[in-house]
């Protein structure tokens, strides 16, 4: 049997945990196969040798990039604070573009989803990234469609993942794929991750907060709205408040922050309640009332459909521990 090539391709400044997470996952499912081991791990960059990632910590490159020939079966492009640099230098594009011509599959992780978009390998499919830069990623790259709450995206050869640790979410899916669910799972067991996290990258984003910052002309009527959560907040409530009329709230406010004010009014509501069941403290039903809900089940409801998760989940997922 042909060991599977998985290569991950480092530059200076890469998030080590964006190639160390995928590879060890690979490794790992070697460890539990025995024998000859079914894929074969490594890290490439311009040349050989060592390149410092972002934390300090310095990787060793085992091959520069041209040495790696028809044999590469996945190629692994990592995020972090180089990309920026990476993306512009016309070598490190040139060999996004070889190496994925050469590869079975493609991946990228986290902020590795830039590269593929400025070398035009992402034009025309669906993508993710970490949930910090999506509205960036399809602001800069319009032929791509940005899916911002998935933790890793497949389109034909092309696999992204959202931010860091995704990278072994979309590790578990490829192993998933070349040797089925069995093997998969017992991986996913032994790294102690799931093999399909519940929810989606929503429920890790502060995307609300990025929100309130959209808009200067609303930015009283945001801290009001922050401020009555648990008011019933009608488009009315909120036009009476904004001296405006409601069709004209509607448009304008839906123009300058990208959403409507009712969702605008449920994300703020879920947002303040994910503080509450983070604290612990108040029961489920109390933070539904406390937050404008008016119940449990509607905030369930609500948290499933941002979040892919239930309050409960959410709660025993992101408590706070406090030691005595």
């Amino acid at each position: 049997m042909t060991e599977k090539l998985i290569a991950a391709l480092l530059y200076p400044d890469f998030q080590i945990l964006d190639a160390t997470g995928p590879l060890e996952a690979f490794a790992m499912t070697n460890r539990l196969l025995g024998g000859d081991p079914f894929y074969k791990v490594m890290t490439t960059a311009r040349q050989a040798g060592p390149v410092e990632a972002s934390s300090g910590i310095t990787l060793l490159a085992q091959t520069g990039w041209d040495d790696l020939g028809n044999d590469l079966d996945t190629i692994v492009f990592v995020g972090g604070r180089g990309i920026d640099i990476a993306m512009k230098e016309a070598d490190t594009l040139s060999a996004t573009r070889r190496l994925s011509a050469l590869a079975r599959r493609t991946a990228s992780v986290c902020t590795g989803s830039f590269l593929l978009a400025e070398a035009g390998l992402l034009n025309g499919r669906r993508a993710t990234t970490h949930w910090d830069c999506c509205s960036t990623l399809a602001q800069h790259y319009p032929q791509i469609s940005v899916e911002p709450d998935d933790i890793f995206v497949r389109h034909g050869k092309f696999i992204t993942a959202a931010g860091v640790t995704a990278g072994i979410d979309l590790a578990l899916a490829l192993i998933e794929e070349d040797l089925g669910r069995d093997v998969a799972l017992a991986t996913a067991r032994e790294l102690v991750v799931y093999l399909k996290r519940p929810g989606g990258q929503s429920q890790f984003s502060t995307e609300l907060s990025a929100q309130t910052k959209a808009s200067p002309r609303f930015e009283r009527l945001q801290r009001w709205i922050f401020d009555n959560l648990e008011k019933p907040l009608t488009v009315e409530d909120l036009s009476a408040e904004a001296a405006m009329a409601p069709r004209s709230l509607a448009r304008s406010f839906t123009q300058e922050l990208g959403v409507t004010p009712a969702k605008f009014v449920e994300r703020a509501r879920i947002d303040a309640a994910r503080r509450d069941l983070e604290d612990g403290v108040l029961p489920i039903e109390r933070i539904a009332t406390k937050r404008g809900f008016g119940g449990a089940d509607r905030m369930r409801r609500s948290f499933q459909r941002s979040l892919g998760v239930s309050p409960q989940e959410y709660r025993e997922r992101f408590k706070r521990v406090v030691n005595e």
